[in-house]
């Protein structure tokens, strides 16, 4: 993981801050209106319903399609329907509704309409006519049970017709139906008050909610709005923000032409059974009509009249199937959500301004972390993870009336996301890119990684590692140079060290310095490895294997090699270490100088690969091992066991069991001064085996001479 200098600080903090601040401004505030449809929509599909349709405070009743297809309305203008109109509200209040608000206003009566009715004017006929819906809207209005409803506009209001306003005591019971829409017109929240004179106006929804609850709504000094004590929650000065529910179901619909036919049937059960205790909204539910899309938009469902029945069927399945599923919904269902909201206490609450910009600012700075710590692909999976889950999040906080702005920040965080890597791609890996392209050649990996992470200059100084050194070195490279030209000579040791240095790195080794034709590397630092005994063995019987097949390739210009491989494990102080001014990252121990002297002891014994027991067991039972003998080497008094690696374990041979078994014999007889056993043993295999034609001669020779009784079976080796 990459570690922040003070530049990159400053350059995170610049780019998370620019990112969140532009993406909270108020010029971007549509972001935060689509923020709240996405979670509806979210909130409803993952979560369903909050609430049962059944206990909404509010029901609607509509003039749907089937009213205008059912006698006697079908064929008529609806400004001959007052007098039913009339009848169901009656029937609406004496159920005990608590109030009923009208989202229709008729604006002229059929009194006075010029609509032609066979060869006369129809308003000369029909004087008198909406006498009866008068009466119902005055007694409705006497008891504190009716508000109608009115469109404010400056040039040309829409209100009920003058004898209606009449009927209900003018403006006491008259609410503004006005609407509020985002910047990109879509209804998320509504009005409270409006300013009618000089007079603040509760809206229809809030005027409604009062009358059930039986207080009037108190506007305070500071803008804010209480209803029965409790403080409306507003980010948007005098609004509420609406908490759609999704579907179509979730307030109760009741089709005009059902209930005008339950009243012929005389079934006033039904009306109390469904209205009583409920806020009553008379509306329209038709195709084109008073529609507004809504943050529902995007969790809206087929629509009808879905509550139950009184009098007339459904419509049919066929018809349900056939509803269209549109963005819009009528407007009747805003105001009935607005008076649920009301009165479950169940508004929206908005962070508000200063809210909004922390939230996108935290998202840009963790996303702007996380790109300049990762790599830009695990960076960008990170911040979608981390999207996934604060979206799932924002889903549940919705249920608890809380709606967290989510496109903004998210935006944000992909802002801060590209910021940032564009950062590192300029500027901060600029450098790093550098010394590592320039000092790779020179460096492991991983002391050029410790080195960028400290940001400062390497110091001399090492620790204690517990390691595994391999020594590697041609066999009579001297007088094979001698054979060829310079050039020549370059390209086949670059060669040879190419393919055995990928070799060593792949397993994890690090090559601490190149000695003419000779290898030194390190396994367990500066990476740690705590299987660095095993991966070195690993290393030198593939570095085996590779050179046979290079002696039989054209690289190696018929020079048929072989080399030596000395193997120990210990102790090693690893780290910078030379003089002040130039110094190198390597290892030095009496491990490293015995490494060394078992690579030359393989030319005394004829192999190729050599390791201490210390290294031997260290690797289990990865490897099958023969030992080979215990020498004392130049420059140390204890004797070391030597031993060879046969293959990995699985992969031994019969023949090469037959010749480890047979040289293991011989060993046995050998230490126990049974010599001329020994020899008969080692002369079978001798002939394939130089290690046993070693040791044969050596048995033969103190069977005819034997040692004194002080002897004991240790290989001193002369030189290195």
């Amino acid at each position: 993981m990459r570690r922040f200098r003070k530049r990159d600080v400053l350059a995170v903090t610049l780019v998370a801050m620019l990112s969140g601040l532009v993406f909270a401004s108020p010029l971007l505030d549509p972001l935060a209106g689509v923020s709240v449809d996405l979670l509806t929509a979210l909130r409803f599909h993952l979560l369903g319903p909050r609430h049962d349709p059944a206990t909404s405070p509010s029901v609607v009743v509509v003039i749907d399609e089937q009213t205008f297809q059912t006698p006697p309305f079908a064929g008529s203008p609806t400004l001959a329907w007052t007098r039913e109109i009339g009848r169901v509200l009656t029937a609406v209040v004496e159920a005990d509704a608590r109030v009923v608000g009208f989202d229709i206003v008729f604006p002229a009566s059929i009194e006075q309409s010029e609509i032609p009715f066979g060869d006369a004017p129809l308003g000369t006929r029909l004087r008198g006519f909406d006498r009866d819906f008068l009466r119902a809207l005055a007694g409705a209005a006497r008891d504190g049970k009716l508000v109608l409803g009115e469109v404010l506009h400056h040039a040309n209001p829409v209100r009920p017709a003058p004898a209606q306003r009449v009927a209900v005591g003018h403006g006491a019971n008259i609410r503004a139906l006005n609407t509020h829409a985002d910047p990109d017109d879509v209804v998320r929240r509504l009005p409270l008050w409006f300013t009618v004179g000089d007079q603040p106006m509760p809206s229809m929804a809030l005027e409604l909610a009062a009358r059930a609850l039986g207080e009037a709504p108190v506007r305070e000094p500071d803008g804010s709005t209480r209803l029965a004590g409790w403080r409306i929650p507003a980010a948007v000065p005098n609004t509420q923000m609406l908490a759609f529910e999704g579907g179509a179901d979730d307030v109760p619909t009741f089709s005009f032409a059902d209930l005008r036919a339950c009243l012929d049937k005389g079934d006033t059960a039904f009306f109390r059974q469904h209205f009583a205790g409920k806020v009553v909204l008379f509306g329209t539910l038709l195709d084109i009509e008073d529609r507004k899309v809504t943050s529902k938009r995007f969790a809206t469902g087929p629509e009808g009249a879905r509550a139950p029945r009184c009098a007339l069927p459904p419509p049919g399945a066929d018809a349900d199937a056939e509803a269209p599923v549109r963005r819009s919904i009528p407007g009747v269902y805003i105001h009935a959500t607005a008076v649920n909201d009301l009165l479950r206490r169940d508004v929206l609450r908005e962070p508000g301004r200063i809210g909004a910009t922390a939230i996108a600012v935290g998202a840009a700075s963790v996303a702007a972390v996380a790109a300049f710590l990762l790599s830009p692909l695990v960076a960008v999976l990170t911040i979608v993870g981390l999207g996934v889950l604060v979206t799932g999040a924002a889903a549940i906080a919705m249920l608890y009336g809380f709606a967290c702005p989510l496109v903004g920040p998210g935006l944000a965080a992909l802002a801060a996301t590209g910021g940032t890597i564009g950062w590192r791609l300029v500027a901060a890996d600029r450098e790093d890119r550098f010394l590592r392209k320039s000092f790779a050649l020179y460096l492991a990996p991983q002391v050029i990684d410790r080195m960028l992470d400290a940001d400062e200059p390497p110091a001399l100084g090492g620790e204690m590692r517990d390691v595994t050194v391999f020594f590697s070195d041609i066999a009579g490279f001297s007088s094979i140079a001698e054979t060829m030209t310079p050039q020549a000579l370059v390209a086949w040791m670059n060669a040879y060290l190419s393919e055995m240095t990928d070799i060593i790195e792949a397993c994890g080794g690090y090559v601490d310095k190149y000695i003419g034709d000779s290898i030194v590397a390190v396994f367990g630092a500066p990476a740690n490895d705590p299987d660095h005994a095993r991966s070195a063995v690993t290393a030198a019987l593939r570095c085996r294997e590779r050179l046979a097949v290079l002696n039989e390739t054209a690289a190696f210009q018929g020079h048929r090699i072989a080399h030596r491989i000395g193997l120990n494990s210990g102790e090693a102080l690893v780290g910078n270490i030379g003089s002040r001014r130039r110094f190198n990252y390597t290892v030095m121990s009496d491990a490293v100088n015995l490494a060394s002297r078992l690579e030359g002891a393989n030319k005394y014994f004829g192999t190729s690969i050599m390791a201490s027991e210390t290294t031997v067991g260290r690797t289990g039972d990865a490897f099958v091992w023969r030992e080979l003998d215990a020498i004392r080497v130049k420059g140390r008094v204890q004797p070391v066991k030597i031993l060879e690696p046969i293959a990995e374990a699985g992969r031994v041979t019969p023949a090469q069991a037959d010749c480890a078994a047979t040289y293991a014999e011989g060993l046995a007889r050998f230490r126990a001064r049974d010599f001329a056993g020994a020899s008969a043993a080692f002369d079978r295999i001798a002939a394939v085996d130089p290690p046993a034609a070693l040791f044969r001669e050596r048995a033969r020779a103190l069977a005819a001479q034997p040692p004194g009784p002080d002897w004991e079976p240790v290989f001193t080796l002369e030189g290195k």
